[in-house]
């Protein structure tokens, strides 16, 4: 089965020209959308997928402009809109020991240095210098746990299992 992952989001054209605007999703922004790069474009309602090739990349205004091979007209890519960018497993780069995919964090189990589960893992949030991870408890609780050494002492993704230590005021 294959497995694929989310790269970014067509949210509109830009131009006449056959540009998109992309909300990227991907950690490897210049690697994804360098030229010449495939990724796979899943529309909603449609089973099948559109495989395109970029041929040229900038930002603007906190978006990702793209453009690809074959597509060089408004009228092509109009409906792109609401497509979802993705690349397959095999096309996932080699992390640095102590960085994570977020497929790999989402649905772990986090527990406390004394053994307490807080809960799992439901979403990520990047707002700023380092990832916020939302642990959901079995009461609905929510933890926003901060991605940092003096908080996050280790991850076991083979057992699917973060371990913990809070500063003081962070599960109040």
């Amino acid at each position: 089965m294959e497995k694929w992952f989310n790269v970014g989001k067509i949210v509109n054209t830009h131009g006449v020209k056959g540009e998109v605007k992309v909300v990227s999703s991907t950690d490897f922004p210049e690697e994804r959308y360098q030229k010449g790069n495939t990724l796979h474009l899943f529309l909603p309602e449609k089973k099948e997928r559109i495989e395109v090739i970029i041929a040229s990349h900038r930002t603007h205004k906190n978006f990702d402009l793209l453009t690809f091979e074959g597509y060089n007209d408004i009228n092509q890519v109009e409906a792109f809109k609401e497509g979802i960018l993705k690349v397959q497993e095999n096309q996932l780069q080699s992390l640095e020991e102590g960085e994570y995919y977020y497929h790999e964090i989402i649905g772990c189990k986090v527990v406390t240095g004394d053994g307490t589960e807080l809960g799992t893992v439901k979403e990520i949030l990047s707002p700023g210098a380092n990832d916020v991870w939302v642990v959901k408890g079995e009461r609905g609780k929510e933890h926003l746990i901060p991605f940092i050494e003096d908080v996050v002492k280790e991850v076991d993704l083979e057992k699917g299992l973060i371990l913990i230590e809070p500063m003081e005021g962070l599960l109040s």
